[in-house]
């Protein structure tokens, strides 16, 4: 069973490194979390847009329906 679990630990330190961070070590402050940040910033832009869309497309259809409602 230890084995096992030392052996887990390791697999996911080898994979770990592997891994490639969103930040450089190297920078200090805000600077080392610049590709985090712009990251963020582009997935919360990306959402709004998608959020804007559905709640058009929504408005659209909510009035094409109680037209086509009217009408018949």
């Amino acid at each position: 069973m230890l084995s096992k679990i030392t052996k887990f630990f390791t697999e996911v330190s080898v994979e770990l490194r592997k891994a490639t961070w969103p930040w450089d070590p190297k920078e200090k402050g805000f600077k080392k979390y610049k590709e985090l940040i712009d990251s963020t910033i582009v997935v919360f832009v990306a959402m709004m847009l998608l959020g804007g869309f559905v709640a058009a497309t929504d408005i659209v259809m909510n009035n094409v329906m109680k037209a086509l409602n009217a009408i018949f």
